[in-house]
């Protein structure tokens, strides 16, 4: 949401912050036969569109709502073949259909465009007032939004996106990335509170230790109690991570860091009923995983293989007695049948040591590649990075 319907227009038929965008020009709008500022100027300005986007907000009994400007894009994978304007103007009435932007016929709707600056997007903008001086629904737009996008998959054989299930890990806001770029960090805030409560949740044995484990990782530790005492939640901030002006610790509830850190998720954790005949079993799946690759003869995988067997080394370490030894004669055999030719051997003790998570590293596999920039740098909601059409 945006307050600015000029400023918007002028950064989509822009050249963009670092001239990345490519002919920008408008697909469709709520009028279909209205001028493209860029390519038929002397029909329309950029003024005289924002104007007229405006309109209905201006004639609004009353206050007008701050946040008045709606934005949203919408992308393919990089794989998938280039749309056509017509295309993509296609998509861009169903994104606002679903949205409850413009419904289908419905001739008193918000008014809307769709504009195009790159082969593999759109962006699409409306502005919050309906012609007739109602509110849009816009509750759940952009799971409905994602579910329209499916149809499109579907339909022109694109790159499916991972499902709108509001469980994906979302990405950090440009705002977290040049906050944390000014700090001199590494990471954002965010990210470094999502990482170590998973560490913290992932050793803790109960809500105790749990909580000793976040302030032991450095973190400040908000709990919420019941009348009884009873905790039934708890919140996380980074030491120095505070609100404009200084003035008080930004707080992220662990359902804020990801939807299986929550302190119901999180107890899921401390009691996981694994007993000696469930090892047992473990030990005969590693030990014919171990078989098959011996069999095998082949350094496909190596990689894979060899992080594998990290995991059990580690898994057999903390085994009950009863089994521990068994175990870890499996998870050798397993590393011994994987090793790629010419691997010289590690000692169980050095793979272990290995597996230690250093506190401020930044692994191989994440977090992801910051993106900068105007609106382009949003980050897509609920997808990855090989999704479309992926919504924004």
């Amino acid at each position: 949401m945006g307050d600015d319907t000029y400023e918007l227009l002028d950064y989509l038929f822009g050249p963009g912050k670092q001239d990345e965008h490519t002919d920008p020009h408008l697909v469709t709008a709520f009028d279909p036969h209205l001028p493209c500022p860029v390519r038929q100027p002397a029909a329309t300005s950029l003024q005289d569109l924002a104007d007229l986007l405006d309109a209905p907000a201006e004639a609004l009994r009353g206050v007008r709502p701050v946040k008045h400007v709606w934005h949203v894009s919408v992308r393919n994978h990089a794989d998938d073949r280039v749309l056509s304007d017509v295309e993509w103007g296609e998509v861009a009435a169903a994104m606002v259909d679903a949205a409850g932007i413009a419904p289908y016929g419905d001739e008193q709707a918000c008014r809307w465009i769709a504009v195009r600056h790159a082969p593999d997007h759109i962006h699409s903008a409306a502005t919050l007032a309906r012609v007739d001086g109602r509110q849009p629904r816009l509750r759940g737009d952009i799971v409905a939004m994602h579910a329209a996008a499916r149809a499109f998959e579907a339909r022109w054989n694109l790159t499916p996106m991972s499902p709108g299930d509001r469980t994906a890990r979302r990405a950090p806001a440009t705002g977290e990335m040049a906050k944390a770029d000014r700090r001199g960090l590494a990471e954002t805030a965010w990210e470094s509170l999502q990482r170590t409560v998973r560490q913290a949740s992932s050793r803790a044995a109960g809500d105790t230790d749990f909580l000793e484990r976040l302030r032991d990782g450095g973190l400040r530790v908000r709990e919420r109690r019941d009348d009884e005492g009873v905790l039934v939640g708890y919140a996380v901030a980074l030491p120095g991570d505070r609100a404009e002006g200084g003035s008080r610790p930004i707080w992220f509830s662990g359902s804020t860091l990801a939807y299986n850190l929550s302190l119901p998720r999180v107890r899921e954790r401390f009691d996981i009923p694994v007993g000696a005949d469930d090892w047992a079993r473990a030990e005969v799946r590693i030990r014919e995983a171990a078989g098959l690759l011996g069999r095998a003869g082949q350094a496909e995988g190596a990689g894979d293989v060899a992080a594998l067997g990290d995991l059990l080394v580690a898994a057999a370490v903390h085994a009950p007695g009863l089994v521990r030894a068994r175990l870890q004669a499996a998870a050798e055999a397993f590393e011994q049948a994987g090793r790629a030719p010419g691997e010289r051997a590690l000692t169980g003790r050095r793979r272990v040591e290995s597996l230690r998570p250093r506190v401020g590293a930044r692994t191989a596999h994440g977090p992801g590649r910051r993106r900068r920039g105007g609106p382009d740098a949003a980050a897509r909601a609920g997808g990855g990075r090989g999704s479309g059409p992926a919504v924004a």
